[in-house]
């Protein structure tokens, strides 16, 4: 292996190194005091002023911890610890860390043997859970020393790890240190173009630490600002929770045991129901690689830890924050689309399909001659005496019921209803696309405009009855008006099937010559004669068969 390569896995090891007190020391160590904050805040406000001291003397000996551990940190990341040997080093260590701990681990045990042993005290519950805490502490801490006097073993299993080798079989310890090395590795650079994916709107959060003390932090934290909390410990666990339920954040340690924090966090944003949940990712690798990597990866965020709960509120709150203005943007998008729709059916209910395209293509004239088409108007016979009789809610009823079982008869032959004029129903085929059988399509419609205006009689008890008028020729159609437009048609095809409507008899169709040319002889059609049209003069007119 060449000088330079041997001195790029030294710098790594020292990141590793790192890191791992970062990881193992000191997030357990800052947890320790977040924990000591909260109980000081609920002795005060219990008004337990007899433990009130103590517990401060404890948070003193925690900050002096952490000060210490901050300062070890610093050793690591100089050059052979400003020369400092391994057994120096290591007495430090003991002394150094362990007095405090001791101290809080101490005062902790005094205070729950002064209070009832039933468990009655609002702060037991507590203090057993920090104490518990200083004793994991305490026992990093050896884990770590041991790991200190395994540097060169662990030194040599990296380089042997990058050369292909496998590492020498040293403790536990020694894996553990190879696994914040393999975290480091696996941060390779992501392909160009990779972008941070949408997110959605929450304040259910997932936090995710392999470390029992952050999470319990983080969890009370969070659930004091009002958040709905679920804590895990391991990568799978998070993404079986992810899966399982919906959250709107998601805090994520980076180095953990089994599956890393970035593995993870690829996969979130890998699967479909989870890429929308944004990530905070909270890690002991204090450096802009890793940050950006998250980034790219898909993260919302990225923090150091140990982190200072002031900015991770602010972190958290700014996340939700603009995750509720995407939220706001998407309702508001489904809600144009859903009045969009909305708008496109008003207008297909007002308009035919084939219109309401030309129109939205930026047609501005819609107006079409057709050379032959046929109209049916169809009039319920004694309407005006019947509404005189009737209230008008009975009258709009039975009204609407024949116009809505025309409707559904209009449909399914494919012709165009035009309009309504009071009782009288007016009907197109050949428009507003040409269809070769168009009187044939109104042929078969009017018997069962009859049938339907007899139904709806019957129902309530009413003797209804109507009468039809159809003919066939050419007509004008087009969209007119520009506020309540309509599609409507015009010609003296529409003014003669109108009179032929007129002139009908009660429970009869009555058809002109024209379209009695058109339908042929596959209907049962009787001559009726030659009548006097008003406004046409005399013509000869057939009545259509049911």
């Amino acid at each position: 292996m060449t000088q330079n390569s041997t001195a790029g896995s030294d710098e790594r090891l020292r990141r590793a190194l790192t890191a791992f007190l970062r990881q193992e020391v000191q997030a357990p160590a800052s947890a320790v005091t977040d924990f000591l904050d909260m109980i000081i805040e609920d002795a005060r406000a219990a008004q337990s002023e007899e433990i009130l001291a103590d517990l401060n003397r404890m948070r003193r000996a925690s900050a002096q911890l952490n000060a210490f551990v901050k300062s070890l940190i610093q050793d690591s990341t100089a050059d052979r610890r400003n020369g400092e040997d391994f057994e120096a080093f290591h007495r430090r260590l003991r002394h150094d860390l362990r007095t405090p701990l001791n101290a809080i681990k101490g005062y902790s045990e005094l205070l729950i043997e002064d209070m009832p042993a039933d468990g009655a005290h609002p702060l037991r519950a507590d203090l057993t859970r920090l104490k518990a805490s200083a004793d994991q502490l305490l026992g990093q801490i050896d884990a770590m020393i041991v790991l200190a006097r395994q540097d060169v073993l662990a030194r040599q299993d990296v380089l042997a790890r990058q050369d292909g080798a496998e590492p020498a079989d040293a403790d536990g310890r020694a894996q553990q240190f190879d696994l914040v090395a393999e975290a480091l590795r696996s941060l390779t650079p992501l392909a160009a173009g990779n972008a941070v994916r949408e997110v959605v709107k929450g304040s259910r959060i997932l936090v995710v630490d392999d470390n029992a003390s952050n999470r319990d932090v983080l969890e009370r934290r969070l659930a004091r600002e009002g958040h709905r909390v679920v804590a895990v410990a391991s990568g799978a666990a998070a993404l079986e929770q992810a899966a399982a339920e919906e959250f709107d954040l998601i805090l994520l340690d980076l180095i953990m045991p089994e599956m890393s924090g970035f593995e993870v966090l690829r996969r979130l944003k890998a699967a479909d129901h989870t890429r929308h949940i944004p990530v905070i990712v909270i890690s002991a690798l204090d450096e802009l690689d890793s940050a950006v990597r998250c980034i790219e990866a898909g993260a919302e965020d990225y923090l150091a830890k140990p982190f200072n709960p002031v900015l991770l509120q602010a972190r958290i709150g700014a996340s939700l924050e603009r995750k509720w203005l995407r939220d706001r943007e998407k309702e508001a998008a489904a809600d144009l689309a859903a009045e969009k729709q909305r708008y496109e059916d008003l207008l297909l209910n007002i308009l035919p399909p084939p219109i309401v395209r030309r129109i939205r293509d930026g047609e501005g004239l819609i107006a079409d001659h057709f050379v032959d088409a046929t109209i049916l108007f169809c009039d319920v016979v004694g309407f005006t005496a019947l509404s005189q009789e009737l209230t008008p809610a009975r009258t709009v009823d039975f009204l609407s019921r024949i116009f809505s079982a025309f409707d559904r008869l209009v449909a399914e032959l494919q012709v165009e209803k035009i309009k309504t004029i009071g009782d009288a129903y007016m009907v197109a085929a050949g428009i507003p696309q040409a269809q070769p059988d168009h009187a044939h399509r109104i042929a078969r419609l009017a018997p069962r405009m009859l049938d339907a205006v007899e139904a709806v009689g019957r129902d309530i008890a009413l003797n209804l009855e109507a009468r039809i008028g159809i003919h066939s020729g050419p007509i004008v159609a087009g969209v007119i008006g520009t506020h309540k437009f309509v599609y409507d048609v015009w010609g003296d095809t529409v003014n003669t099937a109108s009179r032929m409507e007129s002139h009908s008899l009660p429970g009869r169709i009555q058809i002109s010559a024209a379209t009695r040319a058109e339908l042929g002889d596959r209907y049962a059609i009787e001559r009726r004669g030659v009548i006097d049209i008003k406004g046409k003069g005399m013509m000869e007119t057939f009545f259509l068969n049911r």
